[in-house]
């Protein structure tokens, strides 16, 4: 049966083994080694024990795909792996009562995604325009008064590629910051490289979230575009998307969103994209 992957935080218990029975000096590196054999992590927690319970350790161990996860939890179940005691493996099947939010992956975990399946050479991205679309917002300080405080601010629009599946998808990213001495050239000059490198990493997580990875059972994978997420940065020619008051017309506001524990992770980047 085939199995559909999207760029967003997986969410589902059915991607997620709780680990029992861990020693103390279990790491997560040594977690990592052992699970990542049978599929692609998202991420791997331990966490002592609550008090009251046997001195140990747990862990969280989340996978990409269910059917990685089922095979993992089969073969590593009451199996010693890397300690003395066996471990007790099983899929996470609590339920919250609340649903929590679906997050879009960070920039680094789509381009991570996208090398298991695709490879390296599977696809490739490149930036249409990458502009400074700063202004300055009016605040008023508790002294009284009004003040005025730069706002660096900047818009990136980009496209992904995948040749091998005929797709082309494009995204687009926001990210500002404000500047506390518009005096300062060092508190300048790094805040706008870091706010280019967010709006970057932004468009491409945007890019991807349209794409679907339909991954078959002999392992071949084949890529989906998702209608559902068509926005009308797709239907613009690129002069258009050169041209900040085209761009302009853009609905902005959903994607000047505040950082989330996704997109505050470390952006790995070309350089030589922001020069």
């Amino acid at each position: 049966m085939a199995e559909a992957l999207d760029f967003r935080v997986p969410a589902e218990s059915s991607k997620m083994l709780l680990l029992c029975g861990l020693e103390p000096a279990a790491a997560e590196h040594s977690l990592y080694s052992a699970f990542s054999e049978f599929g692609l992590l998202y991420s791997v927690r331990v966490h002592k024990n609550a008090a009251i319970a046997q001195p140990g350790c747990y862990a969280i161990v989340k996978f990409y795909s269910a059917r990685d996860a089922s095979r993992a939890q089969q073969a590593c179940n009451k199996q010693r792996l890397f300690q003395k005691s066996p471990l007790k493996v099983c899929i996470c099947t609590k339920q919250k009562v609340l649903q929590q939010q679906v997050l879009p992956l960070s920039s680094h975990k789509c381009q991570e995604l996208a090398n298991y399946y695709l490879g390296f050479n599977g696809w490739s991205s490149r930036i249409i325009t990458l502009q400074n679309i700063s202004g300055f917002d009016e605040e008023y300080e508790e002294l009284g008064g009004l003040s005025q405080k730069q706002c660096l601010k900047y818009l990136c629009a980009l496209e992904v590629m995948l040749p091998n599946h005929g797709i082309c998808t494009r995204g687009i990213g926001l990210a500002e910051a404000h500047l506390e001495n518009s005096q300062d050239s060092l508190e300048f000059v790094t805040k706008t490289r870091r706010v280019q490198k967010l709006s970057v990493g932004k468009a491409l997580s945007n890019a991807f979230q349209k794409l679907l990875l339909i991954v078959l059972e002999d392992g071949k994978v084949a890529v989906e575009y998702n209608s559902g997420q068509e926005e009308s940065i797709d239907s613009l020619t690129e002069e258009e998307l050169k041209g900040l008051t085209q761009v302009n017309d853009l609905s902005l506001e959903h994607l000047n969103h505040e950082e989330d524990e996704e997109f505050a992770c470390e952006l790995s980047l070309d350089e030589a994209h922001l020069l």
